[in-house]
């Protein structure tokens, strides 16, 4: 007589960033860093971040002042349809590297007023998008890299639950 033995699902105990990979669009002109994370190139349906294995789940937006203004004035169009896809995401955010008074201040060559300008981002948290006004690409970077690890640390701790409720294995 043979005792057949399942094998159960183990997880270690916490993840942590060095776990992560994530993922930047290959459209991406100038990314972020993201450490302590792992990076690669991919291209992504939606945003410019994402992480592996969760690209249905997360997506980030990068956007200077000048890319921002672009997407208020001849590109609002185009990232309107940007704006419904990311609505799709459990984990979405566009993090701009401005701050509110670089908005409020215009100074661009661009016939998009400071008005406009607010009243537009204001308009796309209101529809469900949050916007992070970073200050500048290294702040991005950070917040970036901070928010693409909260949510897969969740998901993480979510999986991990299940894996208890069946009876895995979680590891130390």
């Amino acid at each position: 007589m043979t005792t057949d033995t399942i094998e159960r699902p183990k997880l270690r105990a916490e993840l942590r960033p060095e776990d992560v990979t994530a993922i930047i669009d290959t459209r991406e002109q100038t990314p972020f860093a993201l450490s302590p994370m792992r990076t690669v190139r991919g291209t992504l349906a939606t945003g410019d971040y994402s992480v592996s294995g969760l690209e249905n789940v997360i997506a980030l937006e990068r956007k200077s002042l000048g890319d921002l203004i672009s997407c208020v004035g001849p590109e609002r169009e185009r990232f309107e349809r940007e704006i419904q896809r990311l609505l799709a995401y459990p984990t979405r955010a566009v993090i701009v590297e401005a701050t509110w008074s670089h908005l409020e201040s215009g100074g661009w060559r661009s016939n998009v007023t400071p008005s406009s300008a607010v009243g537009s981002v204001l308009g796309w948290i209101a529809a469900g998008v949050p916007f992070i006004l970073a200050g500048d690409h290294l702040n991005g970077d950070r917040f970036a890299a901070r928010l693409l690890f909260i949510a897969a640390r969740r998901r993480w701790r979510e999986a991990r639950s299940l894996v208890n409720a069946v009876g895995g294995e979680v590891l130390q």
